[in-house]
Order: C-alpha cells, then sequence, then structure tokens
C-alpha cells in the first residue's frame, strides 16, 4: 500500500538512509559530505514550516521523498519555488516519484505557487556518478531547460555542471 504524508523531524533517519548515498556516492547531490541527524531534523522543521515536505510510504517504509524551497529571498519570488525529490534506488522506476511530484505540485499550487523549479546536477561527460535521468524525468513531468551553468561544481576529482528546468502549474494572471 502506498501513503503520501507529511514529513516529520522523526522520519530523518530513514530520509538520510535514501539520501546518504547520493551524496557518497553520486553527483546528483552537490553536497559533499552527508548531513548529521540534528541537522536533517532542522532542516525538516525550517522546511515544513512554509512549504510541503512529502514522504512517500510503501507498506509503512518510507520509499521516496519531495519537498519544495524558497527559491530567492526577495518578496517578489513569492509564487516560485525550488523543487527536490530522492527515492530509494528500489523505487525507481515504478511511478513513485510521479505520485510524489503531483502530491507536492497540488500542493504547492493551493499554496499560490504557479512557477517551479529544480536545479539538477548535469554531466559534462555521463560518468558511474552522474547521468541524465534526473533531468530525464523533470522533462517527462513537464518540466523545459532553462539555463546551465557550466563546470560550476566539483566533486570526485571533476567538474560538473548544473542546468535549471522550469515548470508552470498556474495562470500568470
Amino acid at each position: 500500500m502506498l501513503l503520501i504524508r507529511d514529513a516529520t523531524p522523526e522520519d530523518a533517519a530513514r530520509l538520510l538512509e535514501i539520501y546518504g548515498p547520493y551524496v557518497e556516492n553520486t553527483a546528483i547531490s552537490f553536497e559533499c559530505e552527508t548531513p548529521g541527524l540534528e541537522e536533517f531534523q532542522s532542516r525538516i522543521r525550517t522546511i515544513s514550516a512554509h512549504y510541503p515536505y512529502l514522504v512517500l510510504e510503501e507498506d509503512g517504509q518510507i520509499a521516496g521523498y519531495a519537498y519544495a524551497g524558497v527559491l530567492k529571498a526577495r518578496a517578489a519570488y513569492a509564487r516560485s519555488c525550488e523543487v527536490t525529490i530522492y527515492l530509494d534506488p528500489r523505487a525507481r522506476k515504478r511511478g513513485m516519484g510521479r505520485m510524489l511530484y503531483e502530491a507536492l505540485e497540488q500542493r504547492l499550487k493551493a499554496q499560490g505557487i504557479l512557477n517551479l523549479y529544480a536545479c539538477i546536477a548535469w554531466p559534462i561527460v555521463p560518468d558511474e556518478t552522474l547521468s541524465t535521468n534526473s533531468a530525464d524525468f523533470h522533462a517527462h513531468m513537464g518540466y523545459t531547460k532553462v539555463g546551465e551553468f557550466h563546470s560550476c561544481a566539483y566533486k570526485f576529482g571533476r567538474w560538473y555542471s548544473m542546468i535549471w528546468m522550469e515548470k508552470f502549474i498556474g495562470e500568470h494572471d
């Protein structure tokens, strides 16, 4: 059975089990060290105070999470936000990412958010730590590429680029 619910600080240990390998073994996250439990709990509290932070459970076990955050800390950006998703590897290619993002979009739309942005690590040359899967997923979800920062991140002894993808979920009246 699948269930999408709000994340709580008590979920942090399981979320770190999912997130840690992304930090340690991939360039998908540009963090170079996995945050500690207290730091991750603080992130959940801070984000949840203003934006949705969702987890997807499969048979009572968290299989992934998605959240939104501030795009820019200026009042004029209040109808835009950045979105992020991480899945347990066993949850990939099963429609769970779509379910999480659709639930996140519904919540954001209800908050009056119109523009969604995804900041995605982009390989200069695909390698064992980074492919185009995240960009492909976002494109499948209706996002379009709107920008690229070239060779802006250095991890695992090589350079990576970063792209921004955008999706509108409301009318700009």
